[in-house]
Parts: structure tokens; sequence; C-alpha cells
């Protein structure tokens, strides 16, 4: 890669306990679901279509709030019944519980979708674990939808009866990845609270699609917060994208994000991680102008004479800025186009 890319390569981002639904009806909203905001594509295609969804086939039924209330409130919620078990509720209801849409919807997708999360939490005392993991036809699990629309109790009942972490949607995002880009802090917090490290790492592992895990997608997004609580369940610091060799670093230094990467360095990043080019952190930081950057890196161990795969240190990308040479006091003696470090006269 040129050494323009070093300068100018873009940035890749209480449980209820009442007598049941009937009591609920009455304060049920009718209003239909709101549209997300962000750029998520794979939720967004699927709330796109508000209208559609609303008239989504279930069964042989067409899907309205009202008569999603019905349908959970034709079956028995009572605490007599043990809710964990699908096998005891009766086939009609099984029936109505198990039916899939043409869009791969559960209606606990339904209801999370509609923001009814009074229904959802009693949908998910009545499935089992194995049915709180059905994807739709965007590979979107009840977490996934839940997470996207910050509805944080819905992703804490999901959890406890221990929904799966680990899956990947269309784009190759996990829940978790969802909330990272998004800033759900709270859904971050609730995914990461009670998990073993040895549960919780392979999923901070997971790169989506594009190469990204968690960890990068809070950096683009200049997720401080979140950051931090990544790194304090064991996040890899130096963790590189897919697709070009990028620590979350790199992705800060590319921002002009002194916090995140302040954050990262005191955290112990590793400061001289290459990219798959050779350029690191400082390269970036050089190569983009940013002497405040550069200096920290500096100040923090980086190697200012690693090369890389065009056979330029950081400081051959310095452009004459006066700043950024200030911190290479002895770099600027070169024999043969190469930099010669505390030569003596």
């Amino acid at each position: 890669m040129a050494s323009g890319d070093c300068r100018k390569e873009d940035s890749l981002e209480e449980n209820r306990t009442d007598s049941g639904i009937d009591s609920y009806r009455s304060m049920l909203k009718s209003e239909e679901p709101r549209e997300p905001s962000g750029d998520f594509s794979g939720p967004r295609d699927k709330f796109s279509t508000g209208e559609e969804r609303l008239d989504s086939a279930y069964g042989s039924s067409s899907i309205t709030v009202e008569s999603l209330t019905e349908i959970v409130g034709d079956c028995t919620l009572s605490s007599a019944k043990d809710q964990a078990q699908i096998s005891e509720l009766s086939e009609q209801e099984e029936n109505l519980l198990t039916t899939i849409t043409e869009d791969g919807d559960t209606i606990l997708h339904l209801a999370i979708i509609h923001e009814e999360e009074f229904i959802a939490q009693k949908l998910i005392e009545i499935f089992p674990r194995d049915v709180l993991d059905i994807q739709n036809n965007l590979y979107q699990s009840p977490l996934h939808l839940a997470t996207y629309l910050n509805l944080t109790k819905v992703v804490k009942g999901l959890l406890e009866k221990g929904a799966s972490l680990e899956l990947q949607d269309q784009d190759g995002n996990t829940a978790l990845h969802v909330a990272c880009q998004h800033g759900q802090t709270e859904c971050v917090t609730e995914m990461t609270r009670e998990v073993s490290s040895s549960k919780l790492a392979p999923v901070l592992e997971v790169q989506n699609w594009r190469g990204l895990a968690c960890l990068h997608l809070a950096a683009l997004n200049r997720q401080h917060h979140i950051m931090n609580l990544l790194m304090k369940k064991g996040a890899d610091l130096n963790i590189q994208e897919g697709t070009s060799g990028k620590t979350a670093l790199h992705l800060a230094v590319e921002l002009h994000d002194m916090k995140s990467v302040t954050l990262l360095l005191s955290r112990g990043a590793n400061v001289d991680v290459a990219m798959f080019n050779g350029c690191t952190a400082l390269h970036l930081a050089v190569g983009r102008q940013d002497a405040d950057i550069a200096d920290l890196l500096c100040q923090s161990g980086a190697d200012t004479m690693l090369r890389n795969m065009e056979d330029e240190t950081a400081l051959d990308l310095a452009d004459g800025n006066d700043d950024i040479l200030a911190l290479f006091p002895f770099d600027d003696i070169q024999i043969s186009g190469r930099s010669v470090v505390g030569v003596k006269f």
C-alpha cells in the first residue's frame, strides 16, 4: 500500500407479577413501531417497511398490536403451569407460539418489533431457551432486535433465560456488536455483567463481515464508556480488524480521537502494532499531521524507526511539519536515503 494510504486512508463504526395479559391490554400502545435511527443496514432493512411488517402473515391472521396481544392472551400464563416447558402447553397454544411468519419471525420477534415489552417478557417466560435463539430471515435473533431498540429489560430477560450472545445476523454482527455500534451502554452492561470471562472471550473476538470486532466498533463510534467496559472484561486491545489489520488504536488515530487513544494506551495497547501494509499508529498520526497524537504515541514508547511496506518511517510522512519534525530530533540525518540516529561527528 502506498504512503498516501497512511495519510489518507478513510476510517472504516422486575418481572411483572400481576394477573396476566388481560389487565395490560388497556395500556397497550396503538401506534405503529418507530423506525430506529442509525446506520445499521440489517435491522434498518427490517424496519424500513413498517406497514408491511404490521401486515405480515402470522398463520392466517394479519398482525396488529391488538391481535398480537390477543394471541398471547389466549395462552395460559398462570404460575400453576410450568411456563418454561413448551411441551406442557396445549396443542393450540403450541401452534400459536411456534408459528413462523414469512419473514422468519416468531411471535417473540414481533412483540419486540412492536416494542411491547410486557408481552415480550411473558413470551420469554413461556419459551424454552432454544426457541429464544430462533433467527429470522435476516438472521436476527430476538436479542439482536431488543438490543437494536434498546429494550434493556427485554435484553436482561433473554440473557437470564440463556439466550446466546454468539449468534450473528446477516452482517455478521452479534447483539454485542449492535450495542457497541449504537452506544447502547445499558445493553452492553447487561451482556457483560455476569458472564464468565471464558464465555465472553469468544464473543469479544467475533468479527463481523467487515472484519470488525466489538472494540473496533466502539472505537469507530467514539463510545468511550463502552470501550472501557469491554477492556475491563478482557477485550483484546490489539485485535486487528480483518480487512487492513487496524487495531482500535489505529482507528482512534484516524479519527483524531485523543480520548480513545489515551484510554487505549493507558490500558496497555501495543503502540507499535503494524497494519498489513506495515503502518503503525505513529505512521497514521504523522501522515494525518496530528502532532498532538504523534507526541503522545512517542511519549508512550512508539518506535520511530519502524518502516512500512513502502520502506518509510513515520518521519518520512511528516511533509515538513515543524511540530512533528520536532518529535524526531535525530532522525533528520540520512545516509543513502536511510535515517541515522545518534550520529556523532
